[in-house]
């Protein structure tokens, strides 16, 4: 039998076959049921309502502990640590941020404009997300601002709502500065440590020694990985490496870069831990913000008047400091975020004046899916 007989055998003897009258089928690999977990909580309970299918991986039950990466969530987050530095009188919430970069940060068309975190954390500063918000380890951010077409040459920062995933980079940047420690450490340090969450930003300081090989795989609904590989426990670098492939944090340069822990959206956390998250936000910013500086956070910074943001077919409707303001159907105002990348939909809401709140996700929804804020229904 010749060499090519042989490869052609050894490959049809490695596959599951059917036959079906003169046709060969080929048995597809059977995918893992999607993921379904909801935790409810109020000021003092947190309770597993929902934990259904299977953790990216076939056989292995999903539970209301695991880590998953809970996407735009993690905003939250980062704005809590924001806000903790304002309390202890760190930074400024409206000073100008090139400040603490120790370069301008300014749209060309408005030079004479300061951007501010409270710009930032509302998303009115004036970015866009039009070009690559993720940065490489040896990244730039100076660099990427210096760009034109990151900035919206029709509106001076402050006037305008556009919600854009850059803000958050820009943040993590300017709050190392301020600090000289990595926002990774700095979060766990500000906000998981002290509510004793096992969770982390792409899986750097906060997660316990295992935590990773602990978390929920995010497939796409072909099953096609997304993010944080079950097998072995991890992917193959968990931030964007280098320009030169290289995958070694020491040439992260605090202050310089902001993107490699992805604020935006690279929070590792169970929906037990993000419950804890909720309980912050229902005890009026308790254990960990002043009474100001959750008044502050939780107010409207901007609410849509019909030409003053990009309200996406009304999925906006208002926004504080990196918390998303909305209402159900029945006009009950709900204060929290949404999450929404790598086939997962997400939600932490808090009910203000029933004093209770929910955590939830959905993995492997399909890419045609329309966008919802995972409240009343998710996705």
């Amino acid at each position: 039998m010749s060499r090519r007989r042989i490869a052609f055998a050894a490959i049809v003897a490695g596959l599951a076959v059917a036959t079906v009258g003169s046709s060969v089928a080929i048995a597809q690999p059977k995918l893992p049921e999607p993921a379904r977990v909801r935790v409810d909580f109020t000021a003092t309970s947190i309770t597993t309502r929902q934990a259904e299918g299977e953790a990216g991986v076939v056989g292995r039950k999903v539970g209301a502990e695991h880590p998953v990466r809970v996407a735009s969530i993690s905003k939250l987050v980062t704005a809590i640590a924001v806000m903790r530095l304002v309390d202890e009188g760190r930074i400024k919430l409206d000073r100008d941020i090139s400040a603490y970069l120790g370069f301008p940060v300014r749209n060309p068309a408005f030079p004479d404009r300061p951007v501010t975190l409270r710009h930032l954390l509302s998303h009115t500063s004036g970015i866009r997300d039009s070009i690559d918000y993720l940065l490489p380890l040896d990244g730039s951010l100076e660099t990427t601002l210096a760009n034109p077409a990151v900035w919206h040459g029709g509106y001076k920062p402050g006037d305008y709502f556009s919600y854009a995933n850059l803000n958050s980079p820009i943040i993590a940047a300017t709050i190392e500065a301020a600090t000289r420690e990595r926002f990774d450490r700095l979060v766990a340090k500000k906000v998981l440590q002290p509510l004793r969450i096992d969770g982390c930003f792409n899986w750097g300081a906060g997660c316990s020694a295992g935590r990773r090989a602990q978390a929920v795989a995010l497939l796409r609904n072909n099953g096609d990985l997304a993010r944080d590989a079950a097998i072995g426990g991890q992917d193959p670098c968990p931030v964007l490496a280098a320009s030169d492939g290289s995958c070694d944090l020491s040439r992260y340069k605090i202050g310089t870069n902001g993107s490699s822990f992805s604020p935006q959206g690279g929070l590792r956390i169970s929906p037990q831990d993000l419950a804890k998250i909720g309980r912050l936000l229902l005890n009026g910013g308790r254990p960990l913000l002043s009474e100001k500086a959750f008044a502050e956070m939780t107010k409207m910074q901007w609410r849509y008047n019909g030409v003053n943001g990009d309200a996406d077919n009304g999925y906006y409707r208002a926004y504080g400091l990196g918390v998303h303001i909305h209402s159900d159907s029945r006009g009950s105002i709900w204060i929290g975020h949404v999450g929404e990348a790598y086939a997962l939909r997400a939600g932490l809401w808090v009910n203000p004046e029933t004093r209770k709140g929910f955590a939830q996700y959905v993995t492997m929804v399909p890419a045609e899916t329309p966008i919802g804020h995972c409240l009343e229904t998710c996705p």
